[in-house]
């Protein structure tokens, strides 16, 4: 096999590549923050007619005007102010793309943000040979301001990624210091990734823009029961979504992917919104339940997964569950406080109670 050490990106040797978990035996699914299935038949026959109507012979529209058309009616954004890309994940890379530039004294371009949260923003840092610095949550894992402004001044970061609610801990950033941070930021593009918050009551933040027009918007259709169109977009400042469109690839997003959810948005959102409800009602049933078993505890939950303690190893009890066909996402392998948390997805109704009844009996050995 050949050696391309001296010639790849020197940061490639710390990082891995990602591949989810997939153990035989597993009966409820619960580790990658999916939505269980939309029921709903007129949302299916929607997705069909859009994706029937669109040529399979034609490149996709490689503005896509439509999409971000139903997009901006969806939401209120402006259409100049918009970026879509495959899933958030791409615009994210796009955004570190773009803001390659070191600051005026400095070995390489600094991207600031908390921990825990989704590792994409530091493992495509890093990709992109940005230095990261991670200040960590407070006990309730809320903002540290105090630390996020320190690391602002000495580390004078280009870019910061706050998710709100954040992943894992599937909590809301309080809307005061994500204001305090805005001020502190500079000139730095701050983006507060919203991609869970349909399942936050509609709490958006994206109206601030008004007043912060270095604050840009993260949202993605990926949480809400179409993860396979991996559809995601930025809304933003119209001049930096220009000159970040020009590192975008001209096809990024598939002319299904887009067919598909523009006709979602314009024709099938009263089929979605139900959906999050059950999702919200169904979250509210399983913390409840995880909440009354000893030892237990859960995180007050904003989005479609719960945060819960364990009370001892959060290892021992991951595997309990999957060896009872139940599949989570456990943090044991960061150790501190993170030692004993799972991140449990809101599945179906089966799955849920399939994931209650291995978490008793997880609790009772």
């Amino acid at each position: 096999m050949a050696d391309w050490t001296t010639l790849l990106r020197p940061e490639l040797g710390e990082l891995a590549a990602y591949v989810p978990a997939a153990p035989s035996g597993v009966r409820a699914k619960l580790d990658a923050n999916e939505a269980p299935p939309n029921p709903s038949v007129p949302l299916r026959e929607v997705v069909a007619r859009a994706v029937g109507r669109t040529a399979l012979e034609r490149y996709p529209d490689a503005r896509a005007v439509e999409l971000k058309t139903r997009i901006a009616e969806r939401t209120g954004a402006r259409v100049e102010d918009l970026l879509v890309g495959t899933g958030s994940d791409e615009v994210i890379s796009l955004l570190l793309t773009a803001f390659a530039r070191p600051r005026q004294g400095a070995p390489q371009p600094v991207v600031l943000a908390v921990t825990p949260t989704f590792v994409m923003y530091r493992v495509t840092s890093r990709g992109h040979g940005h230095k990261v610095i991670e200040v960590p949550l407070d006990a309730s894992w809320d903002l540290d301001v105090g630390g996020m402004r320190r690391a602002i001044e000495l580390a004078r970061p280009s870019v910061l990624f706050v998710a709100s609610p954040n992943n894992p801990t599937g909590n809301r950033m309080s809307d005061d210091r994500v204001e305090e941070l805005l001020a502190a930021a500079g000139d730095a593009l701050v983006v507060l990734d919203e991609a869970y918050v349909d399942y936050a009551s509609g709490a958006s933040l994206r109206t601030w823009r008004a007043r912060h027009e270095r604050l840009a918007i993260l949202r993605t259709l990926s949480k809400l029961g179409l993860a396979a169109l991996r559809v995601g977009w930025l809304e933003a400042d119209e001049g930096l979504v220009r000159e970040v469109d020009k590192v975008r690839q001209p096809f990024n997003v598939s002319a299904t992917s887009q067919a598909a959810a523009a006709a979602v948005l314009a024709e099938a959102w009263d089929e979605v919104t139900p959906h999050v409800a059950r999702v919200v009602a169904e979250r509210e049933r399983l913390a409840a339940a995880v909440r009354a078993m000893p030892g237990f505890s859960v995180t007050e939950s904003a989005a479609n997964f719960l945060w819960v303690e364990t009370p001892g190893p959060a290892a021992a009890t991951y595997e309990s569950l999957l060896a009872r066909g139940v599949l989570v996402r456990s943090f044991h392998a960061s150790g501190g406080r993170l030692a004993r948390r799972l991140r449990v997805t809101v599945g179906t109704a089966h799955e849920n109670d399939a994931f209650l009844e291995a978490l008793a009996a997880a609790g009772a050995t």
